[in-house]
Order: C-alpha cells, then structure tokens, then sequence
C-alpha cells in the first residue's frame, strides 16, 4: 500500500519559519517533519510513497536528492579532483515520487492530481504537519474489514481546564475536573481509501474535507477510527517548540521506530 503525504499548502500560521520553506520540511530534531512522518509508516512496512508538493516544492526534491548529504559524514577533497566520499552511508527502503500538485490547488485538487501515481489500490493519505504514534497495521485492518470507501483517524483534545456544568436557568450546577468525555472528536488525517475516493474529486478547486467527504457521509461510506494514543500538529511556532522539546527529552511519543 502506498502512502500520499498533503505537503503543498503555504502554511500561513507558521510563518516565521515557512516564509522560508514548506511547512512539512520545518524541522524537529534536525530533520524535516516530514520525515517523522515517513519513518513512522516505514515502521509498518509501507515504503512507498507520494509526496503533493506545491509551494516551494524544491525544497522537498532537493532534500531527498541530497539525502545520503543530511544524514551521513562527508569527505570533500579539493586536493584529489574535488572528489567527495561518503562515510557510514544511510540509506532508508523508501521509493518516493515527489508531484507538483500546483501552487494555489485545494486538497482534493492535489489528491485527484496523483490518481495516476496510486493507481488502482487502495492507499493511506495524511497531512505532512503532525505526528502521532497511529498504529497503521491496525488502521488499515480496520478498513478493510469495515469494507467502506473512506476510513479516517479522529482524535479527541479533550479540555485542559476545569469544566462547569450550568443549568438553563444559569445556575451552576457542578465543577469538575476534565475527562476524556469533553471535546470534540477531530480528523486528524491518517484516513485510507479505496480509488473509488477519485470518482468524488472534479478539480483543482475542490476542498477535500468539504464536498468528497461530505459524499461519503451521505452515501454512508466513511467509517471513523478514534485514536487514543498521541498526536500532534505543529500549526504554530509554539507548537514546533513542543515538539522540538519533546524529541530532545528523548521521550517523543511519535518514535515509535526505536521502540
């Protein structure tokens, strides 16, 4: 199964640092969010994937044509032909297919874009800006046996306050600590398809969380799957600076790979 990576968005709410380049090459721990991403799906096997790149989409061909650069020690001798030689080479079982989907195309314009590129199977799709520890062998069990078109991962953020039961007639009736009960349950991407989700999809314009998924409900087609393990996005600097904090503590829950 191949898995399709959202990465072609300007990640506006970043902007400190995705002025600069593609919010999924901001880093954590010295290497792109984006390859947090993939290692986790390599944990389980799935090497294969399609990269929808858009703005500053150099910046993601360039990283994985100079890979074995980023993550191995490098010998440049400008005495011997300028000859380079490459120490303790690493090298991950990926076979990636970067695809300009378009600078200004909506996320369902940018999956309809790689239909040639996933072919007719099924495929794993998430967003290239937040990490989690997703078992994915169980999430695409979990579609196939349910057998719908579209299965997505949600998330519950709880609150992280105290919580007032009030009322109608405005009194208060309870303090109480928050549970796992508040909140709401949020798509957190993670969501795998059959190629039928292509036939939902007419154009660049199309928001793919709006008019497809919609469809889906309609038609009774999606099937959610609630993670309770952990998950993360990095909308914010404030958010990349948890998670930079995190994988320095050595305890990023996302590293499953080590584990």
């Amino acid at each position: 199964m191949k898995a399709v990576i959202l990465a072609g968005g300007f990640g506006t709410r970043i902007n400190e640092e995705s002025q600069f380049k593609p919010k999924p090459m901001i880093e954590i721990g010295g290497m792109p969010i984006l390859w947090h991403i993939l290692k986790n799906f390599s944990h389980y096997g799935i090497d294969e994937f399609i990269i929808c790149a858009g703005y500053k989409q150099h910046f993601i061909k360039e990283w994985f044509a100079n890979y074995f650069l980023h993550t191995s020690d490098i010998t440049f001798d400008f005495s011997n032909n300028n000859e380079m030689f490459v120490h303790n080479r690493h090298a991950e079982p990926w076979k990636v297919t970067v695809v300009d989907t378009g600078l200004n195309t909506m996320t369902g314009g940018r999956i309809k874009r790689i239909q040639n590129y996933v072919g007719n199977e099924d495929f794993i799709m998430t967003y290239g800006d937040a990490v989690g520890d997703i078992n994915v062998e169980e999430l695409v069990k979990f579609h196939l046996n349910h057998g719908k078109i579209g299965t997505v991962s949600v998330y519950n953020f709880g609150q992280n306050k105290g919580v007032l039961e009030i009322g109608k007639d405005g009194l208060v009736n309870a303090f109480r600590e928050k549970s796992d009960l508040d909140g709401d349950l949020i798509n957190i991407g993670y969501m795998v398809f059959k190629p039928q989700i292509f036939d939902y999809i007419e154009g660049d314009s199309v928001v793919f969380e709006q008019i497809p998924l919609n469809r889906l409900v309609t038609e009774h087609q999606l099937v959610s799957r609630i993670h309770h393990g952990y998950w993360q996005c990095m909308d914010t600097l404030r958010e990349k600076q948890k998670l930079e904090q995190l994988w320095e503590s050595g305890n990023a829950p996302w590293r499953i790979w080590n584990k």
